[in-house]
């Protein structure tokens, strides 16, 4: 098969197509026909050889968290799907190529409504955010959240997500064109990083926020504290700015705040099948039915890959950026 390979760590450049082995389902894994791929910014920190793959590490390391296709092959105990049925996946690895095995409880049937593209934006960035809001922060109706990056790829999805569950939304975003995109997925207020401190925004409101949705980090942190309600949750996903910052445990201790951090790819394969499960009984009926709509802002061709990465990597991207055969 074709896929997009490694030739070492570094920039775009040392992603290039070329040809490597069939992958081999398991009997509970189906074989996935990818048509689309997902890039995250996982992608490029492992590129860079910043976010290695979980072991038993593949001999050939391919990309890609998440991907959408029809499968192909399906192992000897697999029942939940069949030959050529439409279906999207997480991943740990392995997605920017022509096909892709997954265990069974890893994937879902594509809602009839949703082409390639939209399907493959869904798994990395809809479970990473409705992980973090229902398990980690544990968000109910009428919580407020502050919800950082949001209009990337998980960030339109948590918007979304918080918009649904009730709760009242502030973002932060780069630019007006995204500050309008983030309200029309359900945000509340829109603070433009470069034209305002979200820290004085949520202070002039004169309360804090219940829930952060961060993935920033360090440039974030003191104002994160400081932005947050007695009892609020930190929920750190991702650390863009840097991850190591100095700490006052005393302001900790004093609002009773708790921080959590999540990952999907180092989780044991149970919990993130757990957590499949759970999305897909409770969230993809809205994506089915389009009160949840994953966010497509450019579909590149896999040969392209070089030119997707920079994409990404210029902070360029409203919602998610995909790949296609």
């Amino acid at each position: 098969m074709q896929a997009i390979l490694l030739k070492g760590y570094g920039g775009p450049e040392v992603l290039a197509l070329g040809t490597t082995a069939d992958p081999v389902p398991g009997p509970e894994e189906i074989l996935i026909a990818v048509r689309a791929a997902g890039i995250n910014r996982a992608d490029l920190l492992q590129r860079e050889g910043r976010y290695p793959p979980p072991e038993p590490r593949p001999e050939q390391e391919i990309l890609g968290l998440e991907c959408a296709g029809i499968v192909e092959a399906v192992g000897d105990r697999v029942t939940d799907f069949v030959l050529g049925q439409p279906v999207a996946a997480l991943v740990t690895g392995g997605a920017y190529a022509e096909k892709v095995a997954v265990h069974q409880r890893m994937a879902f049937a594509v809602p009839p409504n949703l082409g390639w593209p939209e399907a493959a934006a869904i798994p990395e960035a809809f479970l990473t955010a409705y992980d973090a809001l229902t398990d980690k922060a544990q968000i109910g109706a009428g919580d407020s959240v502050l919800i950082h990056a949001a209009a990337g790829g998980v960030g339109s999805a948590a918007v979304q997500l918080a918009h649904w569950m009730g709760a009242s939304i502030v973002a932060t975003v780069g630019s007006q064109e995204k500050a309008h995109l983030v309200r029309n997925l359900g945000a509340d207020e829109a603070v433009v990083y470069r034209d305002q401190r979200f820290a004085e925004v949520i202070a002039a409101r004169g309360k804090g926020v219940d829930i952060i949705l961060d993935f920033v980090g360090q440039a974030y942190w003191d104002d994160n504290i400081s932005s947050l309600v007695p009892g609020g949750r930190l929920i750190v996903v991702g650390t863009l700015s840097g991850a190591v910052t100095d700490v006052n445990l005393g302001l900790l201790l004093q609002k009773r705040l708790t921080i959590r951090g999540t990952a999907l790819r180092s989780r044991p394969l149970e919990d993130r099948m757990q957590l499949m499960q759970k999305f897909i009984s409770h969230a993809l009926p809205s994506l089915a039915d389009g009160r949840l709509k994953p966010v497509v802002d450019v579909a590149f061709e896999f040969g392209q890959v070089a030119e997707a990465h920079e994409y990404v990597a210029r902070d360029r991207a409203r919602g998610k950026v995909l790949l296609t055969w």
